[in-house]
């Protein structure tokens, strides 16, 4: 729904349902979260008496979010802001927050252009390419202690002096026979015991 300069109007019903007045349908908490997120302003209003509930549906919201486990909210703030209530400081505390939370968003927007003019579009495309170069790293790095590895004797011309050339079914032989005497070292080892 396209942005108005007047706030949509939510009805609730006693059966609980929310009416959506601009759209004349039934809407749910997830969708008002949506109009929020989408910064479409609206006002609740209980369908029986009139009264603006807004407060209290938009307070459902957060406690349906926190409840699916995405904790915005730390507890020693909830217990804060509930030490708060009836306080001689809870008059301060909307005009406060509401500031706060203005100061974030301005900041929220300065640390994503900043990201962007660091990392590119997104953070996440600079954080996955450093994961490839750690992990192109970490394979020359294993190619290196891998003196047979297929088609690539970089890393043993490294590690060892040069050697004739030589079949892979050679190099396998030689593991094989390798192997075998460790076995045997292994095996003459636990007789010992």
């Amino acid at each position: 729904m396209a942005k108005t300069s007047e706030p949509t109007i939510i009805k609730k019903y006693a059966n609980r349902r929310l009416y959506n007045t601009g759209t004349s349908t039934y809407v749910t908490l997830e969708d008002l979260a949506v109009m929020v997120k989408g910064e479409e302003d609206f006002i609740v209003y209980d369908a029986k008496t009139g009264d603006d509930i807004t407060r209290s549906v938009l307070t459902q919201i957060i406690f349906e979010q926190e409840g699916k486990g995405q904790n915005l909210l730390p507890i020693a703030f909830l217990r804060q802001l509930i030490r708060f209530y009836g306080d001689s400081m809870q008059g301060l505390v909307p005009s406060f927050l509401e500031y706060s939370m203005t100061s974030l968003t301005q900041e929220q927007e300065k640390l994503r252009s900043q990201m962007s003019e660091a990392f590119g579009a997104t953070a996440f495309e600079a954080i996955e390419d450093q994961v490839k170069r750690n992990t192109e790293m970490f394979e020359r790095a294993m190619k290196m202690f891998m003196p047979f590895s297929a088609g690539d004797n970089a890393g043993a011309s490294a590690a060892a002096p040069t050697k004739p050339a030589r079949s892979e079914a050679s190099d396998l032989d030689d593991m094989k026979q390798q192997l075998a005497d460790m076995q045997a070292k292994i095996n003459a080892l636990s007789d010992k015991k």
